[in-house]
């Protein structure tokens, strides 16, 4: 039993509706719109606006920086636009996105595609419940005056 060779671990190979990714990315943007949820293909065919023109040119320029300066990760790229759809462009970049806060750096990896940046983002603080507090118990209730 000790002798046994370890089997190998095969990885899921990523797929996006029956693409694998080198098909996805050879998409164009009318292309992608065929394959997503309904409301993200009618968000794009109704037109999605110079603020993602010049999101997408800015995410452009930045990973053109990292593949020059062959880097693993960068800086990445500040949006407000957490109703941004995630296109097979972004693949690889780097993403700040604004919580109302601050900004959350996001790697954008390929299962996010068809998503929006702002569910990668969460704008607010998670409850703990169960820790104590003032006026979580009744031995709490009595504070002296002084």
């Amino acid at each position: 039993m000790a002798d046994a060779p370890r089997k190998k671990r095969t990885f899921k190979k990523f797929q996006f509706r029956g693409m694998d990714l080198d098909a996805l990315m050879a998409l164009s943007n009318e292309e992608f719109q065929e394959h997503v949820t309904a409301r993200q293909r009618r968000r794009m065919k109704r037109g999605l606006g110079a603020k993602f023109n010049h999101l997408m040119t800015r995410i452009k320029k930045d990973m053109k920086k990292m593949a020059d300066e062959k880097l693993d990760r960068c800086d990445g790229v500040k949006t407000h636009l957490r109703s941004m759809i995630i296109v097979p462009e972004m693949i690889g970049s780097v993403v700040g996105i604004y919580n109302g806060k601050t900004f959350n750096g996001v790697q954008v990896v390929p299962e996010m595609v068809g998503h929006y940046l702002g569910d990668f983002s969460i704008t607010y603080k998670p409850v703990r419940h169960g820790r104590p507090g003032i006026g979580a118990t009744n031995s709490s209730r009595f504070i002296p005056l002084k």
